[in-house]
C-alpha cells in the first residue's frame, strides 16, 4: 500500500470516498509516524490517538451505512494548543496552563469534529502565541524537519512542523502577525491567514484581539482551501465573525492550477524586499514573479511607505492587548496556582507568585511593555499614535489595490535560524515578521506557499496577499504559482526534505 501519510489530504480524501482506505488505517498511519518521529521533531504537545481512532472508526461506519459525509471525513487533523478542545488539554504552551482540560471546543473544532475529521491531537508553540521560533513554548522546543537544528518558525512551528514531517496532513494555526505564513515558509508548507473576521475567533485563547486568526496549515493551496472552507463562516457567537459565507476557495484553487494568468496585476511591495533579506530569499522570489510573467501575469512595482512603521506599531498594539487578555491567569479560577513561600497568602501575592513562576520571559516582557504603553499619560503618546499608523497602513493596501489583483513579497526575510541563535535578542526575533504583519494590522487575507531552497538549501516563502474578502483570489494565484513551480521541479518541493530517522518511508 502507498504510504498514506505521504497522501496530500485531497488525495486521501478522494481515497477515502472511494472507499479504497480506511480513516482506521489512515489515522494509524499517522500516529505510528507521530511514535516514529515526534522523538527528534516534537511537534506535538498531546497526543489523542485513543480520540482519533475513536472518531475514524465512526466515520467508517457511517461510510459503510451509505451516510453523505463531508468531503474531509476520516481525514486526519492537528490543531494548535491555543485552540480549546473539550476533553483534550489546551496550554497555549504555558506553564500557567498546564493540566487544563477545556469543558467546550472552539467553534472551529465544533465544526471539524462535525465533519468527520479525527483530531490526532494538540501542537507545540510559543506561549500564548508570543514569538517567532516556537522556543518560547514552556514545554520546549519544536524542531525544523528541514534540520532539526533549526527553527521551525512560530508562534505555530508545531502545526508547520507536523505538517512537513507527514505526522499530518492538515492543521490548524493562528496567525496574529504572521504565525501561520512565517512557519510555513521556513517549513516548506503552505499556510493561509483568511481575511480577519472570516474565521470564528470563539475559543481561541485569546493574544491580541484585534489582530488573531486561525486558518489552515497544509502541504498544497487545494488542501489549504478545503479545511478553509470547512472552518470558515459566520459564527454567532464571535462578535467580530464576518457574515460571509466560507465558499469559493476550493473552486478557485481548481481553477488556478494551470491557469492562464493574462489580465492579472501583480503588485510587488518595493518595502518588503532588499536590506536585510538572503540573497537566496531574493533570488527565489524573482523566479517565481517570473514563472507568474510566463503564465501571462503583468507584474508592478507599488509602494506602501507606512509599511516601514508597521512593525513598531505592531509591537505596541499586540502588547497592549496582550497585557488586557492575560489578566485573566490570576492563579485563582483554573490553571496553574502558586502560593507565596513566605508571608501572608493574599489575592496579590499568588497572583504575583503565579505569574511569576508560571510566565516565560516573552511574555512578560510584552506584558510589562503593553501595560507600560497603556499607562496614564502615555496612552496617546504610544497605542494611540500606533493605532494611527495603522490606518495609514490600512490606507497604503487600498491604494496598492488599486493599482494591483494581489501584492506580493517574500514570506520571511531569512530561512530558518539555528535554535538558540536570537534568544538574547528580541528585537532581531521580531524582524522575521517584517513581512507578514502589514496584513494582521489591516485584516486582509495572506497565503504562503513555497517557491524554492534558499543557497542554504533551506525552504523559502512567497507571500500573496489579497484584499479583505478576497480570500478565493489568494487560492487561485497560489494554486497556479504552485502547478507552475512544481512542474519545473518535478514534483513538491516537501519531497526534497530529507528523511527524519525512524521514520522512513
Amino acid at each position: 500500500m502507498t504510504d498514506l501519510t505521504r497522501l496530500t489530504a485531497a488525495e486521501l480524501a478522494d481515497r477515502l470516498t472511494a472507499r479504497e482506505v480506511t480513516s482506521v488505517e489512515a489515522t494509524q498511519a499517522h500516529l505510528d509516524r507521530i511514535a516514529a518521529v515526534e522523538p527528534a521533531v516534537h511537534a506535538f504537545l498531546h497526543v489523542a490517538g485513543e480520540e482519533a481512532m475513536a472518531t475514524a472508526a465512526d466515520v467508517d461506519a457511517r461510510r459503510a451505512a451509505g451516510e453523505d459525509l463531508h468531503a474531509l471525513a476520516g481525514v486526519p487533523i492537528a490543531v494548535k494548543d491555543v485552540v480549546v478542545t473539550r476533553g483534550l488539554p489546551t496550554t497555549a504552551g504555558s506553564r500557567i496552563l498546564e493540566g487544563w482540560v477545556p469543558p467546550y471546543d472552539a467553534t472551529l473544532v465544533g465544526r471539524i469534529k462535525a465533519a468527520g475529521l479525527p483530531i490526532l491531537g494538540k501542537t507545540n508553540m510559543d506561549e500564548f502565541a508570543m514569538g517567532s521560533s516556537t522556543e518560547h513554548s514552556g514545554y520546549g522546543n519544536t524542531h525544523n524537519p528541514w534540520d532539526l537544528d533549526r527553527i521551525p518558525g512560530g508562534s505555530g512551528g508545531g502545526s508547520a512542523a507536523a505538517v512537513a514531517a507527514y505526522e499530518a496532513p492538515l492543521a490548524i494555526g493562528t496567525d496574529t502577525g504572521g504565525s501561520i505564513r512565517q512557519p510555513a515558509a521556513v517549513t516548506g508548507t503552505v499556510g493561509v491567514k483568511p481575511t480577519y473576521g472570516s474565521v470564528s475567533r470563539y475559543g481561541l485563547i485569546a493574544l491580541a484581539s484585534s489582530l488573531d486568526q486561525a486558518g489552515p496549515c497544509t502541504r498544497t493551496v487545494l488542501d489549504s482551501a478545503l479545511l478553509h472552507e470547512l472552518i470558515g463562516g459566520h459564527d454567532p457567537l464571535d462578535s467580530t465573525s464576518l457574515s460571509d459565507p466560507a465558499t469559493g476557495y476550493v473552486a478557485a484553487a481548481r481553477a488556478g492550477a494551470g491557469a492562464d494568468l493574462r489580465g492579472l496585476r501583480v503588485g510587488v511591495i518595493r518595502e518588503l524586499q532588499g536590506e536585510g533579506y538572503q540573497p537566496g530569499v531574493l533570488a527565489r522570489f524573482e523566479e517565481s514573479l517570473e514563472a507568474l510573467r510566463g503564465a501571462g501575469a503583468e507584474v508592478v512595482e507599488v509602494s506602501c511607505p507606512s509599511f516601514a512603521y508597521a512593525l513598531a506599531a505592531y509591537y505596541l498594539i499586540l502588547p497592549a492587548e496582550a497585557s488586557s487578555n492575560l489578566a485573566k491567569f490570576d492563579g485563582m479560577r483554573f490553571g496553574l496556582r502558586v502560593e507565596p513561600s513566605e508571608g501572608p497568602v493574599t489575592a496579590e501575592r499568588v497572583m504575583a507568585a503565579t505569574r511569576g513562576q508560571g510566565f516565560g520571559d516573552e511574555v512578560k516582557r510584552r506584558v510589562i511593555l503593553g501595560t507600560y504603553a497603556l499607562s496614564a499619560g502615555y496612552y496617546d503618546a504610544y497605542y494611540g499614535s500606533a493605532q494611527k499608523v495603522r490606518t495609514l497602513i490600512q490606507r497604503d493596501f487600498a491604494a496598492a489595490f488599486e493599482a494591483a489583483d494581489v501584492l506580493v513579497s517574500p514570506t520571511a526575510p531569512t530561512t530558518a535560524f539555528k535554535l538558540g541563535e536570537k534568544l538574547d535578542d528580541p528585537l532581531a526575533m521580531y524582524l522575521n515578521d517584517v513581512a507578514t504583519i502589514p496584513a494582521n494590522l489591516a485584516g486582509v487575507p495572506g497565503m504562503s506557499l513555497p517557491n524554492g531552497l534558499s543557497d542554504d538549501g533551506l525552504p523559502v516563502g512567497f507571500q500573496i496577499l489579497a484584499p479583505a474578502r478576497e480570500d478565493a483570489r489568494l487560492y487561485r494565484v497560489g494554486a497556479a504559482l504552485e502547478a507552475l513551480l512544481e512542474t519545473s521541479w518535478e514534483g513538491p518541493l516537501l519531497g526534497r526534505a530529507p528523511e527524519l530517522a525512524g521514520g522512513a518511508a
